[in-house]
């Protein structure tokens, strides 16, 4: 009797042990997705900001072209 609690003892060690493992690998790989969309929204917002500039810059210049109209 004695031998099948070492077993059993063993047995729920090892068994937590792979569960530990499992639960590692998957936190590894949802920070590797993380990560990726991290980076997808960087990207995005980059691009967002680049837009931005191109319509201020052609805000100012329509700006410009009504005062010079409005001079004459």
């Amino acid at each position: 009797m004695a031998l099948g609690l070492a077993e059993l003892t063993l047995a729920i060690i090892v068994g937590t042990l792979a569960a530990i493992v499992y639960s590692l690998r998957v936190l590894v790989l949802l920070e590797r997705r993380i990560s990726k969309m991290d980076a997808n929204i960087e990207k995005i917002t980059k691009k967002v900001l680049k837009e931005e500039k191109k319509i201020e810059e052609m805000e100012k210049k329509i700006m410009n072209k009504g005062r010079k109209k409005k001079k004459k």
